[in-house]
Order: C-alpha cells, then structure tokens, then sequence
C-alpha cells in the first residue's frame, strides 16, 4: 500500500514533526515542494471559458481533442460544457477485500474516500458523475458498504445523473445503488472507458495505471500523483485513500504517449502544476 502522495491531503510539514518530536529537521516543508514545482512548471497561455458558477483557482486548464477539461489539484476533472465530474479508481471497500485475505488494515478507506469526493462534489455541484471504472475494489464490495457509507454515496447520487463505468476490479454493476452502467461512453469528442489503450482514438480520457511523477532539483525529490496528458489523452490519477501509483515512466505506460512529448499535472497542496515529462525523472 502505497500513501506516500496527497491522496492523504493533510499531513504535518516534516519540520513541524520534528519539532513535536523534539528534534531539528531541515528536510523540505509541503510549502517548498509546491515552490519547487511551481518554478519548474509549464506556463500555459489560453483561457478556460470561465463559468461564472465555479471558482477555477488552484486547477488546470487541459484540452483534449478539442474539449476544456478543468483538472482539480483533488484529482478530478470538471467538464464545463457537459457539467460533468470525472472521477478514476475510487477503490471502494479495498480496506475490506484485504481483510477477507487476512491482510488487516484500518477499515477507514471507504469513508475517507467518500469524504473526501463529498468535499469535489459540493465543490462542483455537477449534474452529472462518471465513475472511470475500478470504483469498487471487487465484485462484491458495493455489498460490503456500512449502512454509513451507503447513504453517504447514496445522497452523492440523488438527483443527479451518475454512470458507472465498468473496470478490471468491477466488471458486474454495484449492487442496490442504481446509476447506468457502460463499458465505454463516446460523448462529443470525448472517448471515456477504464483502460487506457494503445492507439487510443482521439479524446481518450480513462484511468487503470493510477499515474505518478517524480520531480527531482538540486537533490530535491517530490513525488505526487498526477494526470498524464498530451492533447490527444488524459490518464487519470487514482482517487482512492489506499491505492498507490505507477510512476509515468514505468513500462505500463509504454506507447501511451509519444515519447516524452506529454506533461504530468502534478497535484500539490490546492494547486496543480502543469510540468513537462522532460523535466521528470524515472524513479
């Protein structure tokens, strides 16, 4: 289990842990990863078409095969024309399916997670969630939810459209929930489904490979989740408290970019910072 990136957003600045502990620590603050990544990151020159509804600051403008998306340092992305929320890897109930295996870990994911995704939809007041597959952790785990957790999702989805699309970890539909359920969804010029492909179709957004970057300066190292985009795709960042990450150099991501002609949206602390893949390193 891998929790080392901001899928944990609040954490204590290693100098402020070292002082509790009563010890001197000159190891960079949350503060200086985000300057380092906003001085090393790619200005980008065009302007969103601003809806007067929503506050953009702190995200990231990214069009792909022609559509704006707003990608939000929590790791979702807004689709303004469409009024929609993007979400990848919610992992529901993953704290549960490792108990079953005897691998007993705090049985908290599922309400962090759905915390957390309360705080985006709040935010966005979206009408319409696409769920990018692998929102639950197996089969079975819609099942699994506490009564808590189910009325929390629950009202996440009254009054509002909401498609699951299936993944590799929920091939079959959530149990009691409702919403529709597809394999793929070809809106406008966007192609939305799991997996991402080789030889995507244009517009291809989706998520499975749960994408990370290292971004390393004068010995400095940070590493976050992030969304890899070119103009043509967009791998989405995991979303889920317990799921880990593949760092965008790792072999999964082989022939889904074009070399290193694409850019890691790195997520900081309420930012999120567009960096080019040249400027990354293979951990």
């Amino acid at each position: 289990m891998d929790v080392s990136d901001s899928t944990f957003p609040y954490r204590i600045p290693s100098k402020e842990r070292s002082m509790k502990q009563g010890k001197s620590d000159s190891r960079p603050t949350e503060t200086d990863d985000n300057t380092l990544m906003a001085q090393m990151q790619e200005e980008f020159s065009f302007a969103p078409s601003k809806d007067a509804r929503h506050d953009y600051g702190g995200t990231c403008i990214h069009a792909v095969n022609g559509v704006e998306l707003v990608l939000d340092p929590e790791g979702i992305a807004y689709w303004p024309a469409e009024d929609t929320l993007l979400v990848a890897d919610l992992h529901l109930e993953k704290g549960s399916s490792f108990a079953r295996r005897g691998m007993l870990i705090p049985p908290y994911d599922t309400k962090t997670t759905l915390r957390r995704f309360a705080k985006c939809i709040d935010k966005w007041q979206p009408r319409r969630v696409i769920a990018l597959g692998d929102s639950f952790h197996d089969a079975e785990a819609s099942q699994r939810l506490t009564a808590e957790n189910y009325d929390t999702l629950h009202a996440l989805m009254k009054n509002r459209d909401w498609v699951w699309i299936t993944g590799n970890h929920d091939p079959t539909p959530p149990v009691g929930l409702g919403g529709e359920v597809l394999d793929c969804l070809r809106q406008g010029n966007l192609v939305l489904l799991h997996e991402p492909q080789v030889n995507c179709e244009a517009g291809e957004i989706a998520g499975h490979l749960h994408p990370k970057a290292l971004l390393v300066r004068r010995g400095r190292h940070v590493r976050r989740s992030c969304f890899a985009a070119d103009q043509k795709r967009i791998i989405m960042p995991s979303f889920g408290a317990y799921t880990g990450g593949l760092n965008v150099f790792d072999r999964a991501f082989d022939d889904m970019f074009d070399g290193k002609k694409f850019h890691a949206l790195m997520r900081g602390e309420n930012q999120v910072y567009r960096i080019p893949a040249g400027d990354l390193r293979k951990p």
